[in-house]
């Protein structure tokens, strides 16, 4: 292994790091908001479109267009992107947001099981030592071993949390592979035009879209848009290509730690003891299980 790819390793992570934190802005600006699964989920995606339609722009002067399998490819991802959204921001009202984020990071597993399964893509035997501890801390984290579980339809949550989860590792597996292409801004924005589409349409559907929700709902959702849809979410459509599933999989569990610190400044939140155990737990998972070793098949 070259001191060169080490340097692009080190940069990747760091930069799918970044954008895991900025990702967890969404949940504390979506609760802000109020607004149905459906109506956060459109907005969300509608008003990240103009810049990343920008970017694509650019990118496609540069290096040129994507092709037409890659655009299905793409186009399917942002089904389940929407998929994702819809489903865990309802399951957060029905099985309270601390259990939803423990079933929607099983993708921890899923993601690396899809890259095996499609593409044969191995694993590194100390990331398989860190998953318990990695999953042990989301549950601490999340507050449901503290007693902080809430939410009215325990079943109808769980449910549906689970098929956010599988939602959530589809659309991860295929934004990785997408961006491997060379072109994954537009890629990116593929996704996210077809997510904003399928959200409006299943969201009508299901429980509605208020296509006027008012100023200050859109101004949370502009946050959104801006903080988790452009910044956070493209910088890892840039940067998993360039890492091994399980790497990306990993540093994404970042993201119910910045969602705690998030809610304990901007909410008022106050973490239990438990909870600041699992964010302990989750970073130190996450530095040891991404160490680069020996793969093995």
């Amino acid at each position: 292994m070259s001191g060169r790819r080490s340097v692009s390793d080190r940069h990747a992570q760091l930069t799918l790091a970044v954008g895991a934190l900025l990702v967890s802005v969404s949940s504390v600006l979506i609760d802000l908001a109020g607004a149905t699964p459906g109506t956060a989920s459109v907005y969300r995606c509608l008003l990240a479109l103009p810049p990343l339609i920008v970017l694509a722009w650019y990118e496609r002067r540069r290096w040129g267009s994507l092709r037409g399998r890659d655009v299905s490819l793409a186009a399917l991802a942002g089904a389940f992107f929407a998929g994702d959204m819809l489903l865990w921001t309802q399951a957060i009202f029905e099985v309270g947001a601390g259990l939803s984020t423990v079933l929607v990071n099983v993708q921890v597993i899923l993601v690396p099981l899809l890259a095996w399964v499609a593409d044969r893509e191995g694993v590194t035997a100390r990331y398989l030592s860190w998953v318990p501890v990695l999953l042990a801390g989301v549950v601490l984290t999340s507050g449901v071993a503290g007693g902080g579980a809430s939410g009215t339809r325990p079943l109808a949550g769980t449910v549906h949390a689970t098929l956010a989860a599988v939602c959530y590792s589809v659309f991860l597996f295929l934004l990785r592979r997408g961006g491997r292409q060379g072109s994954p801004i537009q890629n990116y924005c593929v996704v996210i035009a077809a997510a904003c589409v399928v959200s409006l349409a299943a969201g009508s559907l299901w429980h509605g879209v208020d296509l006027a929700p008012g100023w200050r709902v859109i101004g949370w959702l502009t946050g959104v848009a801006l903080a988790g849809t452009v910044l956070g979410w493209l910088l890892v459509a840039t940067a998993s290509p360039h890492l091994p599933s399980h790497v990306g999989a990993v540093l994404l569990m970042l993201t119910p730690v910045g969602a705690l610190a998030l809610g304990a400044l901007i909410l008022g939140e106050r973490p239990t003891p438990l909870q600041l155990l699992g964010c302990i737990l989750i970073l130190a998972g996450s530095y040891f299980a991404t160490q680069r070793v020996r793969l093995r098949s």
